[in-house]
């Protein structure tokens, strides 16, 4: 955006000079009053100059009653499990009326370290659309996997002061936290001393050590999955960051807490969404709480207002003079569905449709990243103690798991999944630094009848991932991504059903967004063909190996029970690996 010209402003809010650009008749949603009114907007430099009664300009545009809001910001994103490069992810959620995002980095950071960081930085320049970062503060997320790399807090100190960065990301290692670890407090008091926030996550977590958490400098959460935990994270001062991705679908069970709690802390955000579902972005779960009654100025400003208030972005959320002019026009209150999204004061988005150019800019390239020790069809056996495990159960709709027992499938001596009890294997082949590790273990709730599914997404280490129901499959499943430097795959008896590549860290297509739309959907629907019942079974999958939500996960070093934070024997339900 040009420098504003103040004078220039002063005049045409004054109704003096003509302004750039008047959007007439429009019903202004206001979510500073909380009402709606009629008005004319008023714009210059890309900044709303005035609203009001009987503005002219150089251009001007109609509206004849429509509705006019602030323009979407998504509190927290992670824009690599979208799979797309940023501009082919800004292509899809501009026209949804999202102009600002709020981006966590830690998936490319984990694997690629800060030329992670500085890949998304270069990448995102010349969109039509802020992106604001977050830097991570778990990486790895544990000790307890294999990572890329290890950013501690002298690494974020040389970010911190960038006007593109609001903080430090979600700090996932509250057991760190509460037990004051030296590492974990350096980068609280890095965030701390330059007045940025710091983001939560903390399933579950409540009572004394949640208000510890809190007095720590922590200000928000995204993990809440019922009201009364929502509940007590708003009594205690958090913001609530209600999520809406993939896997993770939070906000019809925290609708009780928007129709009757104060909602000035309550924050819309996508954290983790596959491409198909990315059309359908902020705007959706706008229209999801208005339909179950919420306000639709309360909607809107838990989808603008409140989320640049809380990350400190001044002048951005509002459609009043002194904002910047990114707004949207709605035909009614029920769909959300933008007729135009205006970003800085321009025309960027029409009927569902980008139509402002984005600029060519070189992408850095990026090393190869999935580096794995020599794989044979043997490293997949596991050696049977009994027919009875401990196994991971899959909860659908959420990232948390249930710790099961489970019969399995013995076969000369070695242990083998169970299809009649969907008891699958699965194994996280570490895939950083060719260290050889493979954690192994089963899993229910995925179904299949035959094959195996692979996956270089794996949070937040994403090492290698692969179930099946045989060691043949999984093994041509892991080569496979192996030969492509990463991506995702559906085997069965030997041949590729589906295949994603993903040469970017093994997590982003170098493809366009129609192509990567197509083959993800391709591998959803491969995953049904084999008996899969889960709706988006790979990014369920992917959940599976972070080991800092309740209750069991895998990781290469081993199953691991993350409410204990220990290893387990799989075959001793009930013993912890010493």
């Amino acid at each position: 955006m040009a420098e504003k010209n103040i004078e220039k402003i002063i005049n045409i809010a004054r109704g003096i000079e003509k302004a750039d650009l008047v959007i007439k008749n429009a019903k202004i949603i206001n979510v500073l009053s909380e009402e709606i009114h009629d008005g004319d907007i008023a714009i210059a430099d890309g900044v709303i100059a005035g609203i009001g009664k009987g503005y002219s300009g150089k251009k001007e545009i109609d509206l004849n009653g429509a509705y006019v809001s602030p323009s979407f910001i998504d509190g927290h994103v992670h824009i690599e499990s979208s799979m797309l490069l940023p501009k082919e992810f800004a292509k899809a959620v501009v026209p949804a009326g999202t102009t600002t995002v709020i981006i966590d980095p830690h998936e490319i950071s984990n694997v690629l370290g800060l030329q992670g960081i500085s890949f998304m930085r270069e990448a995102v320049q010349g969109l039509p659309m802020d992106v604001f970062m977050m830097l991570p503060s778990c990486v790895p997320a544990t000790p307890f996997e294999t990572s890329g790399f290890d950013l501690n807090s002298y690494d974020l100190s040389l970010l911190i002061d960038k006007p593109w960065v609001l903080g430090i990301a979600e700090m996932m290692n509250f057991p760190g936290v509460l037990g004051l670890d030296k590492n974990v407090m350096a980068k609280l008091k890095l965030a701390e001393s330059k007045g940025k926030r710091i983001d939560g996550h903390a399933p579950c977590l409540s009572d004394k050590d949640l208000c510890a958490y809190i007095a720590a400098g922590v200000a928000s959460d995204h993990e809440c999955t019922t009201p009364d935990e929502a509940s007590e994270k708003l009594r205690k001062g958090m913001y609530l960051m209600i999520r809406e991705g993939s896997a993770a679908r939070d906000l019809e069970a925290l609708l009780p807490i928007l129709l009757e709690k104060n909602t000035r802390k309550c924050i819309f955000v996508t954290d983790d969404r596959h491409p198909e579902d990315l059309p359908e972005h902020i705007n959706s779960m706008v229209r999801t709480a208005v339909t179950a009654g919420v306000s639709p100025i309360k909607a809107i400003q838990m989808a603008s207002l409140n989320t640049a208030e809380y990350f400190k972005i001044q002048n951005l959320g509002a459609v009043a003079p002194g904002y910047k002019a990114d707004f949207v026009v709605l035909p009614d209150l029920v769909s959300f569905k933008p007729d135009m999204v205006f970003k800085s004061g321009k025309l960027v988005a029409q009927c569902g449709k980008l139509i402002s150019d984005i600029e060519e800019n070189n992408i850095p390239t990026v090393r190869g990243s999935v580096n794995v020790k020599w794989i044979k069809y043997e490293d997949f056996k596991i050696k049977a103690e009994s027919d009875t495990v401990r196994a991971i159960e899959v909860i659908p709709h959420q990232l948390i798991t249930k710790s099961v027992t489970s019969k399995i499938a013995v076969v000369d001596g070695f242990a083998e999944s169970n299809v009649d009890s969907d008891t699958l294997k699965i194994c996280v082949i570490e895939r950083h630094r060719a260290g050889g590790n493979i954690g192994k273990g089963f899993v229910k709730g995925f179904n299949l009848k035959s094959g195996a599914m692979a996956s270089t997404v794996a949070h937040d280490s994403h090492n290698m991932i692969v179930i099946g129901t045989n060691d043949s499959d999984m093994y041509t499943a892991a080569v496979e991504l192996i030969k492509s430097q990463g991506g995702k795959i559906v085997v069965n008896n030997g041949e590729i059903l589906a295949h994603l590549p993903l040469p970017v860290a093994g997590l982003i297509s170098d493809e366009d967004f129609d192509s990567v739309v197509a083959k993800s959907m391709q591998l959803n629907n491969a995953a049904k063909s084999i008996g899969c019942q889960i709706d988006d079974p790979f990014m369920s999958m992917a959940f599976l190996s972070l080991p800092v939500i309740p209750e069991l996960k895998i990781t290469d070093k081993g199953v691991f029970d993350s409410s204990k934070f220990e290893f387990v024997d799989i075959f001793k339900p009930s013993a912890i690996v010493v």
